[in-house]
């Protein structure tokens, strides 16, 4: 399989982002109403929840609403509000060297992700990161130094919450550092299980256990994959192994002093990279978040794509799957 990256810039909502909404709009909208269109919440709902919680991002949610055409279904979608349940793969690790550098490997069924890099100044903050919903982001960079990604964090209860890529959205917009980070993710319900690891130019980290019921967790865990304290969903730990990925990480972080890219190689190997992109749990990217370089460096096996938080225009890269 082949896909194309693109990377599409436009400081504030615009044509660009109308055009992408428009393309991605007809999947999306069978994703989000699977289970019927009144299982999902109201526009009324949708907006007290984020006028609740976020309300920073009530303006720029009723921008992109009007950029989408205005109608009640895209809005709801677009505030991720209790949105269907969804899973995915995922390792990152922070780099134990002088300078802040968190890695991630974004494991997730091809057919289900953007491929979108969204370089933006909405709200006049410069966030640069792999959207999802063409909102949200599973990782990404703001001009404030500050970097974020998540895993999945392997439980099947699903509650009352935000979609995790709207919380880091969330967190770019808003967020100047790894503690500001904190605050806003401990308080932020968010309707699945995830681990959110956050970095900032000081090098301070946190990894984040969130979940919809019970408080979130916090610790300075340099390394997360796909389960939080204890293995839960058995089935899905084996197949993803997320245990194998976590003594990997831990054991490399404890006894190699590694170079900043010997460390990012070891995501493009075994037992990091995965090609089950049959089971929908292939690796589609590897990504190099430097907050204090302002840059994120996209990586597959002999390729290698840096994007500049601050740079301007749009790119497409395209990426071979063997066996996708």
């Amino acid at each position: 399989m082949r896909a194309a990256f693109r990377l599409v810039t436009e400081e504030t909502p615009g044509p660009a982002w109308a055009e992408l909404f428009r393309a991605y709009w007809p999947s999306y909208r069978r994703w989000w109403v699977r289970e019927g269109l009144d299982v999902r919440p109201s526009y009324l709902a949708s907006k007290r929840a984020l006028a609740r919680h976020m309300p920073e991002l009530v303006p720029l949610w009723e921008d992109l609403c009007a950029q989408a055409g205005g109608g009640d279904a895209e809005a709801r979608f677009l505030s991720f509000w209790c949105p269907p349940p969804y899973l995915s793969g995922c390792s990152q690790a922070v780099w134990p060297g002088p300078e802040p550098l968190l890695v991630r490997n974004y494991d997730y069924d091809p057919a289900a992700f953007d491929f979108v890099l969204l370089r933006t100044q909405w709200l006049g903050r410069r966030v640069l990161g792999s959207s999802d919903g063409l909102f949200g982001l599973v990782d990404g960079i703001n001009d404030a130094g500050l970097a974020v990604s998540l895993t999945f964090g392997g439980r099947s209860v699903v509650g009352e919450g935000f979609g995790v890529p709207l919380i880091l959205r969330y967190v770019l917009q808003t967020c100047e550092t790894a503690e500001e980070a904190t605050v806003a993710l401990r308080r932020i319900p968010c309707h699945m299980s995830y681990n959110v690891t956050v970095i900032d130019a000081a090098r301070k980290f946190v990894t984040v256990q969130l979940a919809p019921d019970r408080e979130a967790a916090v610790s300075h865990a340099a390394v997360a994959t796909n389960h939080q304290n204890r293995v839960e969903l058995v089935a899905h730990a084996q197949m993803t192994a997320t245990v194998e990925r976590e003594r990997f990480l831990l054991q490399r972080l404890s006894l190699h002093a590694d170079s900043k890219e010997h460390f990012i190689r070891a995501f493009l190997r075994p037992p990091l990279y995965s090609t089950a992109f049959d089971a929908r749990f292939g690796t589609l990217y590897t990504a190099a978040l430097e907050p204090a370089a302002g840059r994120m460096v996209l990586h597959w096996p002999g390729i290698s794509w840096p994007v500049e938080l601050q740079g301007s225009g749009n790119a497409t890269r395209g990426v071979a799957y063997p066996g996708a």
